[in-house]
């Protein structure tokens, strides 16, 4: 369970290219991952593993939700920018309302 959250050098990211499919895709699968070790964690604690190992992984759970989260939300962005671009805003965010769901993030 190290660190998944973390873009490798050369991973796709979501937010460069690709369809709004693909990053949805993507944050899909960071969020199973996610999944599977909150349940490592459960096993952890249900075993008396240490209370070091148990933060340790805590700790990579919670940046790993957080990378999944600002990718969500990075990949949004940059498709309510490139519609406003070419048409009326419609139900699209203002940046007001981008900036305030930013900062529910942090």
């Amino acid at each position: 369970m190290g660190d998944e959250g973390e873009f490798k050098k050369g991973e796709k990211s979501g937010i460069h290219g690709g369809s709004a499919k693909e990053w949805e895709q993507e944050v899909l699968e960071r969020l199973r991952r996610v999944e599977g070790q909150i349940r490592g964690l459960q096993r952890m604690i249900s075993e008396g593993q240490s209370c070091r190992n148990v933060v340790t992984q805590i700790s990579a759970v919670r940046s790993a939700l957080d990378r999944a989260a600002f990718l969500y939300f990075a990949a949004h962005m940059k498709e309510c920018l490139s519609a406003s671009e070419g048409q009326g805003q419609g139900d699209m965010p203002t940046v007001d309302e981008m900036m305030e769901m930013f900062l529910q993030l942090s």
